[in-house]
């Protein structure tokens, strides 16, 4: 009953000491995605050069992008042009950090941290990008996907409807998967548990990256459990290669950047990932025993509010991840449901609701299509009208997203 009763305190804690950053990052990812046009970034980055990988570098670190939602993205980006360099350089910073990720980062583990963890994304991003060009560029010989952004009638709404409704959604199941573990290893885990393997760093960075490559964490969900194992003893540079390779690294990511850029952009990804990961872990141990002096580099952004405040965002919180899990339950289709319709298309890479949403506004701009139905679950789409099926299938390829054909 003990551990049960130190289980949800600790997680308790963390949700409340995030809740107010997270829910200001949420807001400014919806000013994000509400006022910066793909458009925008699709045309800076074409050429295969430093400005382009730098570019995307910088673009993508603000994203509040997860590592699936950051696929198709890059998907189009690279049909539109886009050089191999700046789609690695892409998928390697946004999902590792973000607006919201980066408040919840100071909220949790200080200003020297928050600091250096977008440093770290873009270090990474620029080392990923510049690598790739020591291989041939591989581009797809396909025609270039131009596909129209939704017009808003009004981007301030729409600031709120994807900040607190689509984005809580993406993150929101990995948030709470991040605060539960984060409180289970304070629970469970004797405290100085870690600290024999601070004296042998290499394997310490061995040992996180073995547990953060295969699991998937988002940006904003690894942040607790990077915050617990450092309070069990794990050293900051540690906590940083987790928070680095998590988001960075899983099968769904791996599989795209083969299947578009090919075995050789793996290679690189990978290698250049771990590596600047490993690398940037040790320069945060030096600068973090450098800056054990100055206690304000360590002082989570949390301790800065008053407790009422923290009450009162960790309640809004509590409803805004509520909410998105119930509209996501209420609003699922039914397998049925999708067979039943003309169309019927498996997409294995469909896996959030940003893909959801971009795969529903993609169909719906063909002529012809009266009807479409996403199954998230089950990975299926269903479209009734009067449309070849061919031109679906090009529709959903050039989005990012290829199909399988379920029915005739």
């Amino acid at each position: 009953m003990n551990y049960l009763y130190e289980l949800v305190k600790g997680s308790t804690r963390l949700w409340v000491e995030m809740s107010p950053y997270l829910l200001l990052g949420m807001l400014m990812g919806g000013i994000i995605h509400a006022f910066l046009r793909e458009g925008f970034i699709t045309k800076h980055l074409g050429n295969p050069s430093f400005s382009s990988v730098w570019k995307a570098t910088l673009f993508g670190i603000p994203l509040p992008l997860c590592s699936c939602g950051v696929i198709p993205v890059a998907a189009t980006l690279h049909q539109q042009g886009a050089s191999k360099g700046a789609v690695l350089a892409f998928m390697t910073s946004t999902p590792t950090t973000g607006v919201d990720s980066i408040l919840a980062t100071y909220s949790l583990l200080g200003p020297l941290f928050a600091i250096f963890r977008p440093l770290a994304s873009m270090l990474s991003g620029l080392a990923v990008g510049l690598l790739s060009f020591l291989f041939p560029e591989e581009r797809d010989k396909g025609a270039k996907c131009h596909l129209s952004q939704r017009p808003y009638a009004n981007r301030f709404l729409e600031t709120f409807r994807y900040g607190f409704v689509e984005l809580p959604k993406d993150i929101g199941k990995w948030l709470v998967l991040g605060v539960l573990v984060g409180g289970a290893l304070g629970a469970f885990v004797p405290q100085g548990a870690f600290e024999p393997l601070r004296e042998r760093q290499l394997l310490e960075f061995l040992a996180i990256l073995g547990v953060s490559v295969p699991l998937y964490v988002c940006a904003t969900g690894s942040i607790p459990i990077a915050f617990a194992l450092m309070a069990k003893g794990m050293s900051p540079g540690a906590a940083l290669v987790f928070l680095i390779a998590g988001p960075a690294t899983n099968a769904v990511t791996v599989g795209f950047v083969y299947s578009r850029l090919g075995k050789k952009a793996v290679s690189t990804y990978l290698l250049s990932v771990i590596g600047s990961a490993f690398l940037l872990g040790w320069v945060m141990n030096l600068l973090w025993g450098w800056a054990e002096g100055v206690p304000e580099f360590f002082k989570p952004g949390g301790e800065f509010l008053p407790p009422w405040l923290k009450g009162i965002t960790g309640a809004l919180l509590v409803l805004v991840i509520g909410g998105a899990f119930l509209r996501e339950r209420l609003s699922k289709a039914s397998r049925g449901e999708v067979e039943v319709m003309r169309y019927t298309f498996r997409v294995p890479t469909m896996s959030c609701e940003g893909c959801k949403a971009r795969i529903e506004e993609t169909l719906k701009q063909l002529e012809g299509v009266e009807r479409v139905v996403v199954d998230l679950k089950e990975k299926k789409v269903g479209v009734e009208g009067q449309v070849p099926k061919e031109a679906l299938e090009e529709a959903l390829r050039k989005a990012g997203y290829p199909p399988t054909p379920e029915s005739p």
